[in-house]
């Protein structure tokens, strides 16, 4: 068995870099150093015990798998942190790592000045898919997303200082927040951007009182210049949590660093939050996101479905959109869902596969809707009675409105073609089937028609809506 502690980490380190993202592997592996192997124990030092922490809490099972493939079963990886006074401390650590296991060291004061640390460029835990190139903007987001923009050029800078994004789950909060992070990643390499979520930022306090090292997570967050922290609310009834994050939101306040938070809801509704910390929110600027309008939906699933790469026809976009109206989510998961479907089952995505899937998002009951309903809607449009749809009469407009109920029918109902021509005066099903051919190649080639036909199906879904 090798015993340079050096070839052993560097060994580690190769294994690590294949299980990681560069950035990760940049922030919190190549600061590290070796510093002996003895007994079946590697001895590493970190800078500090939160660089120690966030090993622990992120990283742990890619050690013990490194660590166990260069060493055998029961190796054990040791931690030494560096002191100010560049002494080191450490505790043993079993790979993998108990989460209740604590480092018996001194308190660090300030690791981040110590002389001859170097300030780490740190994983900005980011999503690279949330760009502002496809955040649809419509008259929902407009506000929230022209700051964020903002923002982006030039941020601790503006007024938007915080930015607080607020609105109903699924219309785009985090995607907002996180493409302001990446674009100033982006134009301004410089500056340390940090997304975190509430929930998250409240477990490391927990582990940084447990391991009595909060004054390290506090200097590690006065370094960021970009602090995003997603569903504010679950501050509530966390008086400690509450009470640190006043403390780190007052210091990249005064220090000019940017601060941007989202919630479900406007700050002055927020429950069971300390009035000083709602006070500062309200500081900057508070922008809501809407719930997105007929259009917007359609421009939003037409930028995901190319994100993606799917196609598909307007027809059904329009049928999609016309019936998930509150949720940028929810259209996103029909779109995986068509997909998936299609895919496992060997269908074509099409209106009646559409269908199928919109129904399962759509909990509310639908109202039925009949060929009487679909005759007297094409009837009225077309100024005929009714009853001229189930005759013989050969008059071009009777005809072509005749024809283009059968169509809908068939596109808007389970029936049988067979049912369909029944309901046309006992038409026989390969007449039906001429009729709905009729029907699309005319829309092939005469727009207005097409365009007559897009408003019936419309009023057709509306009658499909839940009630």
């Amino acid at each position: 068995m090798v015993n340079d502690h050096n070839i052993i980490w560097n060994n580690c380190l190769d294994i690590v870099r294949k299980n990681v993202n560069p950035q990760s592997y940049r922030t919190w592996f190549e600061p590290i150093k070796p510093v002996k192997v003895q007994a079946g124990v590697l001895t590493i030092q970190v800078p500090n015990k939160f660089f120690y922490e966030w090993l622990e809490e992120n990283f742990v099972e890619v050690l013990s798998l490194a660590l166990k493939k260069e060493m055998g079963e029961g190796a054990r990886l040791e931690y030494q942190i560096l002191m100010e006074n560049h002494k080191a401390t450490g505790k043993a650590m079993t790979a993998p790592v108990p989460e209740s296991e604590e480092v018996n060291s001194e308190e660090i004061t300030n690791p981040f000045v110590i002389p001859g640390i170097k300030k780490t460029k740190f994983d900005p835990q980011l999503n690279e898919r949330y760009t502002f190139d496809n955040f649809v903007e419509g008259d929902c987001n407009k506000l929230a997303r022209a700051a964020g923009l903002e923002i982006a050029g030039r941020p601790g800078t503006t007024s938007f200082n915080p930015l607080v994004i607020f609105g109903d789950t699924g219309l785009g909060k985090t995607h907002l927040s996180q493409a302001i992070g990446n674009a100033i990643t982006k134009k301004l390499s410089n500056k340390q951007v940090l997304y975190i979520t509430t929930e998250r930022f409240t477990n490391q306090v927990i582990q940084a009182i447990k391991n009595n090292s909060i004054n390290d997570f506090m200097n590690h967050y006065h370094m960021i210049d970009v602090l995003i922290v997603d569903d504010i609310q679950f501050l509530a009834n966390r008086p400690k949590t509450q009470e640190i994050f006043f403390n780190i939101f007052n210091q990249l306040h005064q220090n000019g660093k940017q601060i941007i938070l989202t919630s479900d809801r406007a700050p002055k509704d927020l429950q069971d939050v300390e009035k000083r910390l709602i006070s500062r929110f309200k500081w900057g600027l508070t922008a809501d996101l809407g719930a997105p309008e007929y259009k917007t939906r359609i421009d939003i699933l037409k930028a995901k479905m190319e994100l993606e790469g799917i196609t598909l026809s307007q027809e059904t976009v329009e049928y999609i959109c016309h019936h998930i109206k509150s949720n940028i989510r929810e259209l996103e998961g029909v779109l995986i869902s068509l997909v998936a479907r299609a895919s496992l089952n060997k269908k074509r995505i099409d209106l009646d596969l559409a269908r199928e899937v919109v129904g399962q998002f759509v909990s509310q009951e639908h109202k039925e809707i009949s060929i009487d309903n679909i005759k007297k809607l094409v009837a009225d449009h077309f100024k005929v009675p009714v009853e001229k749809l189930q005759g013989t009469t050969r008059k071009r407009s009777i005809v072509l409105a005749r024809q283009l109920s059968m169509y809908l029918a068939k596109n808007y109902t389970s029936v049988s073609l067979k049912t369909i021509g029944s309901n046309f005066g006992g038409k026989d099903h390969s007449t039906v089937l001429y009729s709905i051919r009729a029907v699309q190649d005319l829309m092939d080639t005469d727009s207005l028609f097409k365009d007559t036909v897009n408003q019936l199906e419309k009023q057709v879904q509306l009658s499909l809506t839940p009630a």
